[in-house]
Order: structure tokens, then sequence, then C-alpha cells
């Protein structure tokens, strides 16, 4: 990357060191999680950026405190006022390994689920999966993330899930990503960038378009310089598990995923818009 280049700047609230080869833009109000799968969506975006929890950024988005966002899916899907930033999200087409239900016992006998506080879109994913297996638990939030080991019926996701999965544990996994893969053969869209309508946001979108190319263009050096896990589960996890894309495929996901949304009951769903 050259040296020449101008840096990023936006707006936010947690300062990030910039990184060498980052590019400026006017100041926006953005937000994201701070999980390693959205490390090569971020690293361009340098300067002051709000790094919270998916369910934290909905409610932002929802107050207009941000201009746009790394959300959930489902947040976009659940409320007709974000448009969807075309070509950029994150997904998954088989094994996502960072979004999961640990499970003691056998999905038949789940009767109620402790769910991530972190987690929007995976709650519903996982609900629809369920469903279609004729299966309808009760969620509950899980209070501690230490007590995730004690239940018997535990989702996960980001971070906490790569944590757990890797730690020694009495549970069997089932790997949302691969179970969707299984029923739809489609990937699936966990984060999509939402911008919220009624602003002018141009320069924004094509700045998030650079930062997502700036991510995987610096990819060798997120995985070894990130100091999640280490180097060689990074670099599986970026080269296997997950990818950046949003194409057709990602929407015809999209549009199945309403679809089964709609149909056991868990809207109302919203037409997404997809702005380039």
């Amino acid at each position: 990357m050259s040296d020449d280049l101008p840096k990023l700047r936006m707006a936010g609230a947690h300062a990030a060191e910039p990184e060498p080869g980052a590019r400026e833009a006017a100041s926006f109000r953005i937000g994201s999680v701070n999980y390693l799968n959205a490390a090569p969506l971020t690293r361009g975006l340098t300067g002051q950026v709000i790094f919270t929890t998916p369910a934290q950024l909905a409610e932002m988005l929802r107050r207009d405190e941000l201009d746009a966002a790394l959300v959930s899916l489902t947040e976009v899907l659940l409320h007709d006022r974000y448009d969807i930033l075309n070509g950029v999200a994150i997904a998954s087409l088989g094994e996502v390994y960072s979004v999961l239900l640990a499970h003691k016992k056998p999905l038949a006998e789940a009767r109620e689920i402790f769910c991530d506080p972190a987690s929007l879109t995976s709650v519903n994913l996982l609900k629809v999966l369920l469903a279609e297996r004729g299966l309808q638990p009760e969620f509950k939030p899980l209070a501690d993330y230490a007590a995730a080991a004690e239940k018997d019926f535990v989702l996960l996701i980001g971070d906490r899930a790569i944590e757990f999965q890797r730690a020694p544990h009495a549970h069997e996994i089932f790997d949302l990503g691969h179970a969707w893969t299984e029923l739809t053969n489609l990937p699936f869209v966990y984060a999509v960038w939402a911008l919220r309508r009624g602003v002018e946001n141009r320069t924004l979108r094509r700045e998030l378009r650079d930062a997502k190319n700036f991510g995987l263009e610096s990819l060798e050096a997120i995985i070894e310089t990130r100091a999640e896990f280490d180097a060689d589960f990074r670099r599986d996890y970026f080269e296997w598990h997950i990818h950046f894309h949003l194409g057709e495929d990602e929407k015809r996901a999209i549009a199945k995923f309403c679809e089964l949304l709609r149909k056991h009951r868990l809207g109302p769903v919203f037409e997404p818009n997809f702005v380039s």
C-alpha cells in the first residue's frame, strides 16, 4: 500500500491508532462490533469509531446516534428505517465457527436456551433452524458468560463463541452457519453496514467500501498482528469460515431468511433496500 495515501478518519467514540495506508474522509458517526470477524471491514476506519455489541449498536441506530453501523442483519430486516450498503457483509458458507449452539442434550430435548445478550441475528437464525425441525424452546438471556459451561443449551457468538469452542467443554456444537447451508444450500449473512435513511451519505458509502478493500488487501497484516487467539487460527478463520462479500448468492440467502422469518411469525419483516 503506497505511503503517499492520505489518512482515513471517522468520528465516533473509541479512538484507534492510525493504520499505515488508511485514507481520510468527512466525519460520520460510525459503529461496529469489536470482534475478530469485523477487523477487515474496520481496520481502515482509523480515528474514532464506536465499538460495542450488536445489540447496543442496534439501539444506537434506533436513537439516530449513528449514521452507519456494522449491525446484525435482523436489525435491518425488522425495522424499515435503514438501507444496506451493497457489496459488503460478514457472511459464511458452511461452518462459521463463531456462531454456535452448545448443547449437552439432544436438540429435540431443548426446553430453554440461554442466549448471548450481544446477539440479535443469531437468535432469530436459531429460532428458524429449530422451528424447521418442529422445535420451539423458550429463549432466555444468558446473565453471565462464566455460567455458559453450566447450561444444557447456550447460544454464543463472536469471540466468546470461539473461546468456548477452543476451550475444554462437555457440549456438542451445533454450528449455525453449517446448519443453515445444510438447510438451504446458501451462505448466511450475519452483519451488514446499515445506513440511516435521510442522511446524505454518498461519501460515507464510498469510504466504507474503500475500507473493506483496504482490509482485504492487508488481511495478512491482520492475521499476523491481531491479538485474538493465535495466528494459525486467525488464518484458518479468515480463509475458511467467513467472507465479506454481499453478492447475488448472499442476497438470495437474505431473501430466504426473510421467507422463513415470516413463515415462523418472527416478523414483521421488511424487504431490504441495497444502495451502492
